[in-house]
């Protein structure tokens, strides 16, 4: 009600001006929409096929109006680093973030939002960051009290916050307490940023957060760039019964509330879409969706969310903990409805969404994703990347055409065919041995350049018992 009566509030000529195609620079610059789910699995976007008990029809609808990546990867498979390569564009391992013990991100990096803003656009991010430092004792609440915004470890006197980061505004938060710059009902917040504190459920209040942040640019001549976190189906998992009645036969407790938060993200993504129908900026405005990286299965961790038909999760370099869901969707620009097969990686958004926005990536940014545009539309033939690669604890991974060469310290290596129906369950290293040489030059020369250098090389006991509990043992 309160975001209806600030708004509520805007002259009719306002509504109409923005309802028109943008004029001058902005007519070549899309507005830019990057959607982030946490720990949500391959399974469920229901388009995907695998289950029939995930629906989300809005984001059907999305990948219906774009493009859907078949082999969709991330660079990480747990939160910090796989964030820290998606505002960066670059492998986070070139900085030293590779678990979530890392961090926070280097202040020499630069981040999607500051190139963005140097290219004209205004910059917002509402949800879970999760790029700053621990706790810090927070300026805008009672002296001496510590205050960890659940979830994504954001004090708001870190000088990592989306503030400091090229973001000109934020509701930067993942469970009830947010650092902000603005509130819900669109005033803006003086001495930001500030705790705000919303005890409702925290996929309902990032998406009206989200719908707040792009009404309060309806009278802004600059296109706008918003980085929209959901802190979802992560646990804790929990939902309103509006959500969890529409999964009333299914039987499991924690699969029901996973469905159902994730039917709420799908809520939140229609009402946005319907959003920019309405003001009639949908076709100029360039949307990406994917997730930071696989469900967790592992017993105790839970979300409720399933990685099927791929083998593993959160935590593992085999696909089910970086493989996800991944859709892009331009309608003036792209084709709708287009399957895409060759591998992509999370990196490839910020320079892609650079060369929607006229930006030319300067070779010492040394960024690591692919244009995709020209890919997609056919303008240039073969794949994006000739290989892709991944060092995470005791783990390092190639994918290179329909190879997968998966490495276990101190001394296993496994070879997938990716395009067989076995994939992860069968490895092929004995049967290939001349594949398995040519991806290890690779994947060493990639490790190689990055901090610190090297392939992994010592043991590490949950990397173990995951390989275990999935079967991925060698004889």
């Amino acid at each position: 009600m309160k975001i209806a009566r600030y708004f509520g509030g805007f002259p009719i000529l306002f509504a109409l001006f923005n309802a028109l195609p943008a004029s001058g620079a902005a007519e070549q610059k899309p507005n830019i929409l990057l959607i982030l789910t946490d720990d949500q699995g391959w399974a469920d976007l229901a388009c995907q096929g695998p289950r029939t008990d995930a629906v989300t029809p809005n984001l059907d609808a999305l990948a219906a109006s774009g493009v859907r990546f078949a082999r969709g990867y991330v660079s990480a498979p747990v939160c910090v680093p796989s964030r820290a390569g998606i505002v960066t564009g670059r492998y986070q391992n070139r900085f030293n973030i590779e678990t979530n013990e890392d961090g926070p991100l280097p202040a020499s990096e630069k981040t999607i939002a500051d190139r963005l803003k140097d290219a004209g656009y205004v910059t917002g991010l509402v949800g879970k960051w999760h790029l700053a430092s621990n706790r810090v004792t927070n300026k805008n609440v009672q002296k001496g009290a510590n205050n960890i915004l659940w979830g994504d470890n954001v004090p708001v006197t870190d000088a990592n916050l989306p503030g400091r980061r090229g973001f000109d505004e934020y509701f930067c938060g993942a469970m009830r307490n947010y650092a902000a710059s603005f509130d819900l009902a669109g005033n803006t917040l003086p001495d930001a940023p500030v705790l705000v504190n919303d005890a409702r459920f925290r996929v309902d209040v990032q998406t009206e957060a989200a719908l707040v942040f792009l009404k309060r640019q309806e009278t802004n001549p600059k296109p706008f760039f918003l980085y929209l976190s959901y802190f979802a189906p992560h646990v804790p998992v929990e939902a309103p019964q509006k959500y969890l009645a529409r999964f009333a036969g299914v039987s499991d407790r924690t699969r029901r509330a996973g469905l159902a938060m994730i039917s709420a993200v799908d809520d939140g993504v229609g009402r946005i879409r319907q959003y920019l129908q309405e003001r009639g900026i949908e076709n100029n405005t360039l949307i990406f969706f994917l997730s930071d990286n696989g469900a967790p299965t592992k017993p105790g961790m839970w979300d409720g969310s399933l990685n099927e038909p791929f083998v593993g999760e959160k935590g593992m370099l085999t696909d089910g903990g970086n493989r996800l869901p991944f859709l892009m969707s331009w309608p003036s620009r792209l084709p709708a409805g287009k399957i895409y097969n060759p591998a992509v990686i999370s990196l490839d958004l910020m320079t892609t969404a650079l060369a929607a926005a006229n930006v030319d990536a300067k070779p010492e940014w040394q960024l690591d994703g692919a244009n995709l545009l020209p890919y997609l539309t056919e303008e240039r033939r073969g794949e994006p990347h000739d290989a892709l690669c991944w060092r995470f604890r005791s783990q390092a991974a190639v994918v290179s055409g329909r190879w997968k060469l998966y490495f276990i310290a101190p001394n296993r290596w496994y070879l997938f065919d990716t395009e067989s129906a076995d994939g992860e369950r069968l490895d092929l290293a004995t049967q290939h041995p001349e594949v398995v040489k040519e991806l290890q030059i690779k994947l060493r020369a990639w490790c190689a350049e990055q901090t610190p250098p090297g392939l992994p090389s010592t043991a590490r006991s949950e990397d173990n018992q995951y390989l275990q509990l999935h079967q991925l043992t060698k004889p």
